[in-house]
């Protein structure tokens, strides 16, 4: 029945997921400095204060090492506590509203997108196949095979690093 109310879509909950990237082999968190994640989170819908960024952060944390496999899914659970949906009805029908705690609407939103995701695209919100990289995907081929965050990035240096390994190998003997 809630499958299709989300209240954060694909793209933000990627971003979520992708705002802690290596840059130059040195971790990053976009929402570390209280001004820059302001704007960062009001771009993507939010309100920008400083509870929302220290609740996305915690659901972000939590949510990487869920989909990395080093914490089991139950971890997301307190993340929801205290929030509710609510019907109401327009003109184009019932409308539902998440009633959250105040700052984490966001927070809550990106755990129901996860959820939302998974449900209709099981296995295709992975985390990059390069080893390197922090990032995570989603995967909106046909195939369900795409491997890397980017495949001008990541995908080019993986494939780089094989064909390098290929011709640079001792011969047997």
């Amino acid at each position: 029945m809630f499958e299709a109310m989300t209240w954060v879509d694909e793209d933000v909950l990627l971003d979520v997921l992708n705002s802690t990237p290596l840059v130059d082999g040195v971790p990053q968190d976009l929402l570390a400095d209280p001004a820059e994640a302001r704007a960062w989170l009001r771009q993507r819908g939010g309100e920008g204060s400083a509870q929302e960024r220290d609740a996305v952060r915690e659901v972000r944390d939590a949510l990487q090492g869920v989909l990395r496999g080093a914490l089991p899914v139950s971890a997301l659970g307190p993340f929801l506590e205290g929030a509710g949906c609510r019907p109401a009805m327009s003109e184009q029908g019932v409308e539902w509203s998440l009633d959250v705690l105040p700052g984490r609407a966001m927070s809550v939103g990106v755990v129901l997108a996860w959820d939302a995701v998974r449900r209709a695209r099981p296995g295709r919100l992975r985390p990059c196949a390069n080893g390197e990289c922090r990032l995570f995907l989603l995967d909106r081929s046909k195939t369900n095979r795409a491997r890397w965050c980017s495949m001008a990035v990541c995908g080019n240096r993986m494939k780089a690093r094989r064909h390098y390994q290929r011709t640079h190998q001792p011969p047997a003997g």
